[in-house]
């Protein structure tokens, strides 16, 4: 076997890892680079590998960082099978061609504007590539091996970071690597903790978290702390979420915090992401893979007004506060949020708050790192309004929950690749791997490959 990684390496986007068996290609993971513009770029460059040789995909799940280039690998001739769980279907369903669909936005608003070196501005792909790629993806369950093709067999076990998320692991009768996509929590209040994997041979490791720690205070506190002082300014708390998780889990907290009288019931909520009301309902069809009930469910759903059209969005930016906005994306690179925040960040009595990890070279990096302006659609827009940011929201567990997981395996793998992490993050999550544990590990660069025999 031979492992080549051809993203996450030295970033926490653009998830992709070609396993070569010799007479078969797998490639686990199809995700878009995000951030950085020179990371960016990367998704417009050719892979040094043909779609068309590619046998099959696995998608560890459905976050955009580890499947929204996939339209583009099947735009450009791949024909395989694309396994992944069944909820990672269902979300796929909603993300990839909302993907597409602000990927054609932004394409078309840079054209009407004029502010693109491209003339014309043109999408990565469209909603008619993305509608096709979901034409491949073949659901598999949880904790069943899986023939893909000749001697390769595949096996899904949940790893609690969102619906139908997973540890894969591919193995045939010599090697077996693990791939841990991104790993979640034991204590998350919406999701089921990850189950414990007892061997791989070789494994890829997460390292979002490499270098830190999440805060052990109750969220929900600071939460209820930050809306209730924006209330008192009657001011707007503007919450950039992931639609898929994040969304989900506070809406929860929010219905719990009026639930209980710690913020007022009178504060309207609004959730501006059709994404993330889809992904929300898909939570009910799910309801075996986290811990909520029916009634929870049905609350969670109660929770927020829906805002379902563009001209109800740009009515939203007229109100004034007290109110709370959910708006995709988690770190404010796209979607609607980017036109509150337009809105919004100029105005001191407003708070703008992020709940969860921040890549680099985003809008939501550089809020949170005191940017006293960001740049939105080729314009500087000034931030007066509060940056508040909730860190121990994430649903990546951090660096001690991780050797807890790994303390669970029978044998050290032969190797750990560290991956999915920044360069301090990756390095910081090695050296805790191999003093704590004593396990061998290497931090792979990007285009690196490895020999597994």
């Amino acid at each position: 076997m031979k492992l080549t990684f051809l993203g996450a390496t030295g970033t926490v986007t653009g998830s992709k890892y070609l396993l070569n068996t010799g007479s078969q290609r797998i490639l686990v993971d199809c995700g878009l680079f995000q951030g950085l513009k020179q990371l960016r770029l990367k998704n417009w460059a050719n892979l040094p590998i043909n779609p068309r040789d590619v046998d099959a995909v696995v998608l560890t799940h459905a976050h955009i960082d580890h499947t929204g280039y996939l339209p583009l690998f099947v735009k450009n001739g791949f024909t395989g099978n694309v396994y992944c769980t069944e909820a990672t279907r269902d979300l796929c369903k909603i993300l990839l061609p909302d993907s597409a669909h602000l990927q054609e936005e932004e394409a078309e608003y840079a054209n009407r504007r004029g502010f693109s070196k491209h003339h014309p501005a043109l999408p990565l792909y469209t909603k008619a590539d993305a509608y096709h790629a979901l034409e491949l993806l073949t659901p598999v369950p949880f904790d069943q091996d899986v023939n893909i093709g000749e001697d390769l067999t595949l096996r899904f076990y949940p790893n609690g970071h969102i619906l139908g998320s997973a540890f894969a692991r591919i193995h045939n009768k010599k090697t077996s690597v693990l791939f841990s996509g991104d790993i979640g929590r034991s204590n998350n209040i919406l999701m089921k903790a990850p189950v414990q994997v007892k061997q791989a041979d070789y494994l890829l490791l997460e390292s979002t978290y490499g270098n830190r720690l999440h805060d052990r205070d109750d969220p929900m506190l600071k939460l209820a702390t930050i809306i209730n002082k924006t209330v008192t300014r009657k001011g707007v708390v503007l919450i950039p979420v992931f639609a898929v998780g994040r969304a989900q889990e506070l809406l929860y907290y929010i219905h719990l915090l009026k639930a209980s009288g710690a913020i007022s019931e009178d504060i309207p909520v609004y959730l501006n992401s059709p994404m993330a009301v889809d992904a929300t309902a898909i939570f009910t069809k799910h309801r075996g893979e986290h811990r909520l009930s029916k009634e929870e469910c049905a609350a969670l759903n109660r929770t927020a007004h829906i805002i379902n059209s563009v001209e109800e969005s740009r009515a939203l930016n007229q109100i004034k506060g007290p109110m709370i906005i959910l708006s995709a994306s988690g770190m404010a690179s796209g979607g609607r949020v980017v036109h509150h925040l337009k809105a919004f960040a100029p105005k001191s009595n407003n708070t703008i708050l992020f709940a969860g990890f921040q890549a680099a070279g985003t809008r939501g990096a550089a809020l949170v790192d005191g940017a006293e302006q960001i740049k939105i659609h080729g314009e500087y827009v000034p931030v007066r309004a509060k940056v508040e940011i909730i860190s121990n929201l994430s649903a990546h567990a951090d660096y001690l929950e991780i050797i807890d997981w790994l303390k669970g395996f029978e044998s050290a793998p032969k190797k750990t690749f560290i991956i999915h992490g920044e360069p301090l993050a990756a390095d910081a999550m090695r050296l805790h791997v191999e003093e704590q544990l004593h396990w061998r590990t290497e931090v792979p660069d990007y285009l690196e490959t490895v020999n597994l025999d």
